[in-house]
């Protein structure tokens, strides 16, 4: 795990000296995800330069040093992320006449481009990873990054430059780069919470999305070309053709598939010259790869979990007790309500841009911990996505069925006639006139917010759901929220059921854009490796073969977790509702958050920045202040960007 970043200078007009001093502070910028090494590589005459930050987990000698240049010198390469299976592919690389120096995958990586090419290579490769590669007979540098997003790649054109960077802070280090926000992305900001790719908050920055890389000519950079990054793996090829062609085998047989997949991941995914350990939050995802884990090693495994004194929020009794059974060496660390708060302030620094999933707070303490004792942790992300684990999936699947059984004709006639804003008066008299024991007020509200969806397509209803504002470029001043992979149906997958859908709208952008973003920030702010055995992209592909009956049934997700888990663990230590990283932002709003939150949401405040509308904002506050509605998401998104903004000053 390791930080790069690097620029090329269109103009070539900074002698090498500069290059390697701006590059060095660039990269200095990113010693949280390096902290044992780092490097400069530059090329006056292209007027390029390459930055490295290590974190060394496979191979500890200098051997391992970044930039790294391939034998005959042709290529340097920065990489951040593993190569699971590099051994493999070095005897493979070994049989065909290559001599190895060290022991490291960057090496390895390095001799598979030579070998087969960016293409060919980034299909061998089984791992996490974010690159640059520049080819110096060619001129033209490539970046990419891996199938499932795990690791961060912005790129893009500002000011004559070319950057790319692990994260936004390297870029902003470079002394001509204007941070010019983006309104449009931030108003998918206030949407989602997180920023979608390829977006980033800044003009001319987009996030490199997963499965693709990018070919990039200095001749088309000067013209201010940038090309449309290239799929080497498509998970909506993945989704459409799993789906068509299902697996055939019985349920004990997909049981099977499924373990000897996930015991290969892990296994892979144990292998480190440093450290090693695993977030274990007693929930059935991370006690599953705690169990494989402990079948698979002969050392005892090092368990983490964060705990609050709050029963309601506290799931470490849990993790306890699955600690307990299964022999682990387990810490755990009961955090208040003012310990969580203190990393409010660090937020800002470590994302970078505005990110608003507040289960940040609990991954970053969690991560804290680990630290300690170990250099990487594996993590149970991913089965709530790949296998319907999520409760919304069921209940939106109800809620649509409901919906979608009235003619669609008629859907729109009664959204047309109802939409309108003038009937709220009426449910306004109602709800005064009826007592509130018979279970009536808000039902004006309640009637417009079905009318705003009555006459959507499935697609459509579920982006909405997962919207915190619903109409962001009210709030946002002078923004245009741009299509996504959610909300444009040219992106859409042909599925065959609304779950199917969900799922795959959670694995394109929530994953990968807020979870795997959470995770790589909060992990790396501390300098710890973090691992996802659940995003093998064999696991993901099988998954996508599963029949719907062998991850819901009986209105519960996972069932085929569940059964694997058995085999593992007593089914009481890990069946109970799902709690998540959840913190009471909400009531910490109307309390000991209050006076931060009032200051940054002042209307006069806000108005001055020229960012947002303060009317719908201020609205939200008071009535959450009242206690009438629950405005925390749409809030702590405002919060979290009005924060960061303070940081930029």
């Amino acid at each position: 795990m390791c930080g790069i970043t690097g620029f090329i200078d269109l103009q070539r007009q900074m002698p090498a000296a500069v290059l390697t001093e701006i590059a060095e502070n660039m990269t200095a910028s990113l010693l949280h995800r390096g902290p044992d090494d780092s490097g400069v590589w530059v090329d006056e005459s292209a007027g390029i330069a390459l930055g490295h930050r290590r974190l060394s987990i496979i191979d500890l000698s200098p051997q391992g040093h970044q930039p790294m240049i391939s034998g005959h010198g042709r290529f340097v390469l920065v990489f951040n992320g593993e190569i699971y299976n590099f051994k493999m592919l070095q005897n493979e690389l070994a049989q065909k006449g290559f001599k190895f120096q060290g022991k490291s995958d960057t090496e390895v990586m390095l001799a598979s481009f030579v070998q087969w090419g960016i293409i060919g290579s980034l299909r061998r490769f089984n791992g996490m990873f974010a690159f640059a590669l520049w080819d110096q007979a060619e001129r033209k540098l490539f970046i990419g990054r891996d199938r499932m997003g795990e690791k961060p790649l912005y790129y893009g054109l500002n000011n004559h430059f070319f950057f790319f960077s692990s994260e936004l802070k390297a870029i902003c280090k470079h002394p001509y780069f204007s941070p010019d926000i983006d309104r449009n992305a931030l108003a998918l900001y206030l949407r989602y919470n997180y920023i979608p790719a390829p977006f980033s908050i800044y003009k001319g920055i987009c996030k490199l999305p997963p499965g693709t890389f990018d070919e990039l000519t200095l001749s088309r950079l000067r013209y201010g070309q940038v090309a449309e990054p290239m799929l080497y793996w498509s998970l909506r090829e993945i989704a459409e053709q799993g789906t068509k062609n299902p697996f055939q085998g019985s349920e004990l047989e997909a049981v099977d598939a499924l373990e000897e997949l996930l015991r290969e991941a892990v296994k892979e995914q144990m292998v480190a010259d440093v450290p090693l350990g695993v977030f274990l939050s007693g929930g059935l995802d991370s006690s599953m790869i705690v169990a494989i884990m402990r079948a698979q090693s002969h050392n005892s495994v090092k368990t983490f979990t964060i705990g609050f004194h709050e029963k309601e929020f506290n799931e470490a009794i849990f993790a306890r007790g699955v600690a307990e059974y299964l022999g682990t060496d387990h810490t755990e660390l009961y955090v208040t309500p003012g310990e969580s708060m203190a990393v409010i302030s660090k937020l800002p620094s470590l994302y970078d841009e505005p990110f608003a999933d507040s289960s940040q707070i609990p991954t970053f303490l969690i991560a804290e911990l680990a630290k300690f004792q170990v250099t990487v942790a594996l993590s149970g992300d991913g089965g709530d996505e790949l296998f319907g684990g999520y409760g919304r999936y069921v209940g939106m699947e109800e809620i649509w069925n409901k919906i979608g059984a009235i003619p669609l004709f008629l859907r729109k006639n009664l959204a047309k006639h109802f939409k309108n804003k003038s009937w709220a008066w009426v449910w306004g008299i109602l709800e005064a006139l009826i007592p509130e024991k018979m279970g009536i007020r808000r039902y004006g509200q309640k009637f417009q917010t079905l009318m705003q969806f009555l006459d959507m397509s499935p697609d459509e209803f579920y982006c909405w759901v997962l919207s915190s504002w619903k109409q962001p470029s009210s709030v946002v001043i002078d923004s245009q929220e741009p299509l996504t992979a959610l909300s444009n149906p040219k992106q859409w997958p042909e599925l065959p059921s609304f779950l199917h859908q969900m799922m795959y709208f959670d694995m394109k952008s929530y994953l990968p854009d807020d979870i795997l973003v959470k995770v790589d920030r909060a992990a790396m702010g501390v300098s710890l490796e973090t691992r996802v055995p659940m995003l093998d992209h064999r696991v993901v592909e099988f998954s996508w073969k599963l029949p719907l009956s062998l991850k819901v049934r009986n209105g519960k997700g996972k069932w085929i977790l569940r059964q694997l888990l058995d085999r593992y663990l007593p089914r009481q230590l890990v069946e109970r509702s799902k709690m998540g990283f959840e913190l009471p932002i909400g009531q910490w709003l109307r309390g000991p958050l209050r006076e931060w939150a009032e200051n940054l949401l002042d209307e006069e405040h806000l108005r001055l920045e020229g960012f947002f509308n303060p009317a719908p904002i201020r609205q939200n506050w008071q009535e959450h202040l009242s206690g009438n509605r629950d405005w925390e998401s749409c809030l702590w998104g405002i919060l979290m960007f009005e924060a960061w903004l303070e940081t930029q000053k």
